[in-house]
């Protein structure tokens, strides 16, 4: 048997500790009432001990969530999927609707330390297996760094909304047409490695890919804090 340990919940700089026994319950209602945004679940996510572990339980039926370790693991928590929090630093990233959410938790004695592999623990129940780093051009990358801006730009976990395309061609120094065919293009690119929620139905545009390419990006660690720079090089820089 595990020892017992506390988990803490980090969202906007408020930190919110668990005890094990009894469910927490993240939403639009619940124990973190995260927003009132209507596209959000009123029970979402829950956190839960059980069986010597806590455990992340998506309740909600459209929703999905990126939970990525500070190892470089990372995973796509699908509607109705539960998966152990095993190690002692792991980001929650979710899109509902054109907002993107992200909060923290963070456990005293994890089960697993950062270098430690989770194919020995309970098993991780999900709908997509960790992907690998995908290779981006400049440009892509700063298509994806001014989408997220608002997200990196901001010290602390919390809330974004994410910018139309007209908001983000225009921080790019690009015409609305450049931005759409380079949007088309890095999220075809991560398609077809098997990310989620980027295309629709027999290969239509996706609702919402801008907020589920942030989602990704942020969760993976693929952008960061220091890739804002890109934003402020020439427009058509390729190096």
């Amino acid at each position: 048997m595990l020892p017992v340990t506390r988990l803490r919940i980090e969202f906007c700089g408020e930190y919110t500790t668990l005890e094990p026994g009894g469910q927490f319950v993240i939403g639009r209602e619940g124990d973190l009432e995260i927003d009132d945004n209507p596209y959000l679940h009123r029970r979402f996510l829950v956190v839960a001990h059980e069986h010597d572990f806590w455990w992340l339980i998506n309740e909600g039926t459209r929703l999905s969530a990126t939970v990525s370790a500070a190892s470089g693991t990372q995973a796509w928590l699908a509607a109705g999927s539960r998966i152990p929090l095993v190690f002692g630093d792991t980001t929650v990233v979710f899109s509902a609707g054109p907002v993107t959410y992200e909060f923290s938790v963070l456990i005293d004695a994890p089960a697993f330390s950062s270098g430690a592999s989770v194919s020995d623990g309970p098993p991780t129940i999900t709908n997509d297996a960790t992907l690998g780093d995908m290779p981006l051009t400049a440009s892509q990358r700063a298509l994806i760094v001014a989408l997220a801006e608002p997200l990196l730009a901001r010290e602390g976990t919390g809330q974004s909304r994410i910018p139309s395309s007209a908001q983000a061609a225009a921080r790019l120094g690009w015409s609305i047409t450049k931005f759409n065919r380079k949007l088309d293009n890095v999220c075809d690119k991560y398609d077809r490695i098997g990310v989620t929620g980027l295309r629709g139905g027999d290969g239509q545009v996706a609702l919402n890919r801008k907020a589920r390419l942030v989602e990704y990006a942020m969760a993976t660690r693929t952008i960061t804090k220091a890739d804002l720079p890109l934003l402020d090089a020439p427009p058509d820089a390729e190096g």
